[in-house]
């Protein structure tokens, strides 16, 4: 096992996610005798970093942790647990709803620390080694800078106390929002405190979801990023047509999860790759990548570049935002743009938590094809025509 510094821990460089234990049925409980066996074996393998949150397997995974963990000595291991504030909202009554999914109710609360005592109990744990804000994005950018709500301080108190040893937090958010959180916890003086943050990257979402902005961004403010669905849930792994036969070309013995890994590890300033793995054979592959460092050649990026175009269509959009000055509805056209790039892969959750916070006047649907934006364009976007098929899209979806 490769492992990276980070402060004063040396970290595996593959991580355990706690999202995709294995279950006893598809949309059933974890499957406790799967999920000791491997995370027993993860451990023994050298893997010290896991990662779970308040809502993973209907809340079981932190107590799934908890359970397994606690055999092997506490300074052996480490657990990343977050502040589930992306499913919180005030009530009238003046309380704290947390928003349950799955089995879990929700819960009405006083104040966070309630939900940070809960989680610790759960996890049968002292302290969090790693501890994150869940998910800053635009639909949850005002609960995370809510001053009423104080969420940081709190947390950096509890840092303060021991009971967190490093806190960070993580983002599905655009980098735009990422940069102006990192820019709120700056004039708060807090931004010392935030160590690290956690995106989805991969080679696919390196484009597809502006990743590689994300990482300028982190890294221009020094700040390491820990990443989350490497393999992207799976889907770099099999992958089929051209693109597999693309792969299969250069490398024909490797599988294609080798790729994904090979480029992360290509990163600089990424201390921990951290994938879901739910079955043995996963954990056992997975493994074989982190025996020795093995970053893509400037050749390999170039295969991996036509296999993204084979498998996205992407429109080249650089955000100069020159088309936005002649724009008679003023559209973010280069946002919407981005969630154009990722609804033609798959109009996923992301895509559509962004879309909610954006007023109907400036949705691709109020785009009126006036073409006025298009003899602005430096790379010759037919902005209106990927408006339209976006709108569409968005349709079709629903």
């Amino acid at each position: 096992m490769i492992y990276k510094q980070f402060k004063d821990k040396k970290i595996s460089w593959l991580g355990m996610g706690g999202m995709r234990l294995p279950k006893v049925t598809p949309d059933g409980p974890i499957d406790e005798k799967a999920a000791r066996e491997l995370i027993e074996y993860a451990y023994k393998s050298g893997i010290n970093y896991y990662d779970t949150a308040y809502f993973y397997h209907g809340g079981e995974s932190e107590r799934v942790f908890g359970d397994i963990l606690k055999q092997f000595p506490r300074d052996t291991w480490y657990l990343a647990d977050k502040m589930p504030g992306n499913f919180m909202r005030y009530l009238d009554n003046g309380k704290i709803a947390v928003d349950g999914t799955g089995d879990m109710k929700t819960k009405e609360i006083e104040h966070v620390s309630e939900i940070f005592e809960f989680q610790l109990d759960k996890c049968n744990v002292d302290y969090f080694d790693f501890y994150l804000l869940h998910n800053v994005s635009e639909n949850t950018y005002d609960i995370y800078t809510d001053d009423k709500l104080a969420m940081v301080e709190y947390l950096v108190k509890e840092k303060k106390a021991g009971r967190i040893k490093h806190l960070g937090f993580s983002a599905h958010g655009r980098a735009e929002t990422i940069e102006s959180y990192l820019e709120y916890l700056k004039e708060r003086g807090f931004l010392g405190e935030m160590e690290f943050c956690m995106i989805q990257c991969n080679y696919l979402d390196w484009s597809l979801q502006e990743a590689g902005k994300k990482h300028e961004v982190l890294t221009r403010y020094g700040i390491p990023v820990f990443i989350m669905e490497p393999v992207r849930g799976g889907k770099l792994c099999t992958l089929t047509g051209d693109a597999a036969d693309m792969l299969k070309a250069v490398r024909p013995n490797d599988p294609q999860a080798a790729w994904a890994f090979r480029f992360l590890q290509s990163l600089e300033n990424v201390p921990v790759m951290i994938s879901g793995m739910s079955t043995m054979e996963q954990l056992e592959e997975n493994l074989k990548f982190f025996e020795k460092e093995d970053p893509l050649t400037a050749a390999d990026q170039e295969v991996l570049d036509k296999v993204v175009g084979t498998i996205a269509e992407l429109a080249p959009c650089t955000s100069c935002r020159y088309c936005m000055d002649a724009c008679p509805k003023a559209l973010n056209i280069p946002v919407l743009l981005s969630l154009y790039n990722e609804a033609g892969y798959e109009v996923s959750w992301t895509v559509k938590a962004t879309l909610k916070t954006l007023e109907e006047d400036k949705l691709p649907t109020a785009c009126i094809a006036c073409g006025l934006c298009n003899p602005l364009c430096p790379q010759n976007i037919d902005i209106p025509e990927a408006l339209k098929k976006f709108s569409g899209l968005l349709e079709a979806a629903q």
